[in-house]
């Protein structure tokens, strides 16, 4: 839980973390959970802890980004339907898998995860061609996005949105229709990480989270109407790919 007298200092590099995770995500459909349970994770945050507090500020940021990308119409309504709900049981079966894992067991384990993410959106990068046509495999998607999602802290976004994007799907909708559908995700995952670990999960980094990605939400739908996805997908392969690797490295040291 929260102590008494922090400081800004103290806060501050946790800003800076959700402030930069959710401006990926907001334009990316990804990489918010990812980004931060990482580097959570190798500033030593056991595994299941950085999951709980991401997800229970991922509650309030996919509410703002979701909003925003109502607002700006990049959301498919048929698409969001077919997620929502297998995203919302396989995040419940991943959280409480993760809270009945030792942290120490989980650490590397849930960092090999994310590095192999990492690796691949490098390669969906670097392989980037988009063809345009209606994805068919959608269910089984949310089911598998998101048990990952609870169980690495991330990837319901990497997912998800990677292979609607490699089915054909329009990518505006896609990231748009992704990052509203979190939001009920996340709900689903913080009241069972909540449920089974108590609030002592919830620490400082989950406030700073908190700052940092509310005042970045809004600009991720102007963005994802803006920027090329390309450029944007090989930086957080690589910025995934390096933290995951680091901190692999620290955890088996």
């Amino acid at each position: 839980m929260f102590e008494a007298g922090i400081s800004i200092n103290d806060l501050l590099p946790f800003i800076a973390i959700g402030f930069a995770a959710q401006l990926i995500d907001g334009a990316l459909g990804m990489a918010f959970g990812v980004i931060s349970s990482t580097l959570l994770i190798s500033m030593g945050v056991p595994p299941a802890a950085a999951s709980a507090g991401v997800h229970t500020v991922e509650t309030f940021t996919t509410a703002a980004s979701g909003i925003s990308h109502l607002a700006h119409r990049n959301i498919d309504g048929r698409l969001f339907a077919r997620l929502v709900i297998p995203g919302m049981i396989g995040g419940v079966c991943g959280a409480y898998l993760l809270t009945q894992i030792h942290a120490d067991t989980a650490r590397p384990l849930v960092l090999a995860y994310l590095s192999a993410i990492g690796f691949y959106l490098l390669w969906r990068g670097i392989r980037h061609a988009h063809k345009p046509r209606q994805p068919k495999v959608i269910a089984p998607l949310g089911l598998i996005g998101g048990f990952l999602d609870a169980a690495g802290g991330g990837g319901w976004g990497p997912v998800v949105t990677s292979n609607l994007l490699v089915q054909g799907a329009d990518p505006r909708k896609t990231i748009g229709t992704v990052n509203a559908a979190e939001f009920f995700l996340t709900v689903t995952i913080s009241a069972t990480f909540l449920a089974a670990l108590g609030l002592e999960a919830f620490t400082i980094a989950t406030g700073g989270l908190l700052i940092g990605g509310l005042v970045a939400a809004p600009f991720g739908a102007v963005i994802a109407r803006r920027v090329p996805a390309r450029g944007l997908i090989l930086m957080v392969g690589v910025v995934l790919t390096l933290t995951s690797l680091y901190g692999i490295y620290r955890a088996l040291a």
